[in-house]
């Protein structure tokens, strides 16, 4: 890639809590630039600032650069939309069905999607990436085109919040030999694009239930540590993963507790190690988004917090605490992330850098 290039980009489900996310992390991105905001019917011909009105969640302002630009239908002006920019980010609340269908619209209009949704994720050539865990899976692309019938156009997709906690964790013990993993995730309102004034019912309770999430945090990691094979991605068949998932009242940031086996036994200071001394693709590439360090391990007891520690690196890396050995498996451990930045937007932007470094984007 020519690294003084800037692309143009358009976020598709600007108004939504992950949309702002993504306006607020392409504000002064190196290489990209906002060019078109697009979102529903109902928002389509407004300024950003009037889309949005009282529902701008972040913490940092709206970007001025953006308040005025007037927001396109997103499935309406889609010849327009792809006419002013070279990728597109995608967070739209819809039907999954009408998702995936909306992204392969734009795919076919030549423009190449890096989605935040779950739509297309179990598609076998969409590849499926964190830039640390399996940045290669994004050579299947060549043959997504080819069933698509495009040249430029692609999707692209990053996996579920709930596992980009864990699932970077275990990633530096793969050769051990993972044979088993109990997740139990304690996700963040934010992840339900809610604020505390948004959810009250989430005020001195714990909701025992995320519609579809145990089923994604269990089969997602397979699609992440499989491999390409006749141009589809295969998922793993190990280690076997179960996972249960609560809603907690904390506004970003999802903890989760870990516990695995292996086949061969190492020391928990040699595990620490690995954690500690861990690069993907995304550290070797330096990609403006990656943290230095993918994953910080905390010797205090009461550590990770999501108050003290989800916004390590810009959000970006994944904090581990209280390893120890554990009676019914191997150890146990805990982590967090923060969802939507390394979990939502953030990942969906540092794939974006790694397409853009590889070249998809040309």
């Amino acid at each position: 890639m020519n690294m003084n290039k800037t692309y143009r980009v358009g976020i598709i489900g600007c108004t939504g809590m992950v949309g702002q996310r993504f306006a607020t992390l392409l504000e002064n991105h190196p290489w990209f630039k906002v060019t078109a905001l697009a979102a529903s019917a109902s928002s389509a011909g407004k300024t950003y600032k009037d889309a949005v009105g009282n529902r701008w969640a972040m913490q940092a302002a709206m970007p001025a650069s953006m308040a005025d630009m007037v927001v396109y239908d997103a499935t309406a002006d889609i010849e327009e939309i792809v006419s002013k920019v070279d990728f597109v980010f995608c967070a739209v609340n819809m039907p999954k069905s009408e998702i995936k269908a909306l992204e392969e619209m734009y795919a076919k209009h030549e423009c190449p999607v890096v989605s935040n949704n779950s739509a297309n994720r179990g598609v076998d050539d969409v590849p499926m990436v964190v830039p640390e865990i399996n940045a290669d899976h994004i050579e299947v692309i060549p043959y997504q085109r080819k069933r698509l019938g495009t040249k430029r156009g692609f999707i692209a997709v990053k996996s579920n919040c709930s596992l980009q906690s864990y699932v970077p964790a275990l990633q530096p013990l793969m050769d051990l030999g993972i044979t088993k993993v109990l997740a139990c995730t304690y996700q963040a309102i934010s992840g339900a694009g809610k604020t505390f004034e948004r959810m009250p019912e989430i005020l001195d309770n714990v909701i025992p239930y995320i519609g579809g999430e145990e089923e994604k945090s269990e089969q997602e990691p397979m699609k992440l540590w499989g491999h390409i094979e006749n141009g589809h991605i295969v998922n793993a068949t190990t280690p076997s993963v179960t996972a249960q998932c609560l809603r907690v009242p904390v506004s970003d940031g999802h903890m989760a507790a870990v516990f695995a086996s292996f086949e061969k036994k190492i020391s928990l200071d040699e595990i620490i190690a690995r954690w500690e001394s861990f690069r993907g693709p995304a550290q070797e590439l330096e990609l403006p988004s990656a943290p230095k360090q993918f994953l910080h391990y905390f010797t205090e007891n009461d550590r990770p917090q999501p108050k003290l520690d989800r916004n390590l690196e810009n959000g970006m890396a994944v904090s581990i605490g209280r390893l120890r050995p554990d009676t019914q498996y191997d150890i146990k451990f805990v982590c967090l992330s923060h969802n939507t930045l390394r979990g939502a937007a953030g990942g969906a932007v540092l794939l974006a850098e790694l397409l853009a470094k590889k070249g998809y984007f040309d």
